[in-house]
């Protein structure tokens, strides 16, 4: 679960930093698509986290029987 975790953390960080590159980009180019790359943006910076929240929440829901994997894992193989 944990390495779950810290993939959607960075694919989330990696699609909101992109998102804030190009409204900067696009800033400096003053093109007519601004306005709405930076709405774009806002918007990403409050759905991106939510989304990634509700996927965790939902693989949480769906696998919530299944037996705990990481206890098995820790164990040394010599035992």
């Amino acid at each position: 679960m944990k390495k779950i975790k810290r993939i959607s953390a960075i694919i989330g960080v990696i699609l909101i930093a992109s998102m804030y590159l190009i409204s900067l980009l696009s800033a400096f180019f003053a093109t007519e698509k601004t306005p709405g790359l930076f709405l774009a943006s806002i918007f990403s910076t409050v759905v991106i986290p939510i989304m990634i929240y509700g996927f965790i929440a939902t693989y949480k829901w769906v696998h919530r029987n299944d037996p705990d994997v990481s206890k098995e894992t820790d164990k040394p193989d010599n035992i």
